[in-house]
């Protein structure tokens, strides 16, 4: 059975996407300039069965990561190999460039996520879908939380967080190039 990690890349001062709801916040960290993140990246990839996405999320990573724009870049071998659910009311067909179709659920996300979890060989991944991510911290079926967090401030647009308090255990925190910050949590039950 695997466990559910998500992880959210936000601004200094918390917030998940813009008010275009974009995180060009992350762009000056993105690829070469922030090697030793990519290569968490990696390392997190290979660590996964499958990648859960919300329908806004679907759109931007399959416009890109099945494309040969990606094709350079040092996780899309890992991430273009994982199972991919996609959560979605507006989308009954996913597909993901030439590498076949995203699995798509429409209906009880407690239900589709335990059936996930109880199928995969191995941990689930969720980045960014932050409606998604909230309705899957207030069923309380998040077992980690990475959060990266960029030196910038963009004073406004989507904020990451849940409904209801959730509660966190720091397992670990990092620095990378200099720039990004990661904070591994560990979601507690109780």
């Amino acid at each position: 059975m695997g466990r559910l990690i998500v992880q959210e890349t936000i601004s200094a001062d918390g917030f998940a996407a813009d008010p275009e709801g974009r995180t060009s916040f992350m762009e000056p960290f993105i690829g070469g300039t922030a090697e030793g993140f990519a290569r968490r990246q990696l390392e997190l990839i290979e660590g996964l069965s499958g990648m859960l996405m919300g329908a806004r999320t679907y759109e931007g990573f399959s416009s890109f990561w099945p494309t040969e724009a990606a094709a350079q870049e040092l996780i899309a071998p890992a991430f273009n190999s994982l199972h991919r659910y996609v959560f979605s009311h507006s989308h009954s067909e996913a597909p993901w460039g030439d590498m076949g179709d995203c699995e798509v659920f429409s209906g009880d996300t407690r239900e589709a996520i335990r059936r996930i979890k109880a199928e995969s060989e191995g941990d689930i991944g969720c980045w960014g879908s932050l409606s998604l991510v909230r309705e899957l911290l207030d069923l309380g079926e998040v077992e980690e939380l990475r959060l990266v967090v960029a030196p910038s401030m963009i004073a406004q647009g989507r904020r990451f967080g849940s409904g209801e308090p959730v509660k966190l255990t720091l397992r670990e925190s990092t620095t990378y190039d200099d720039a990004l910050v990661e904070m591994v949590y560990d979601v507690r039950g109780d």
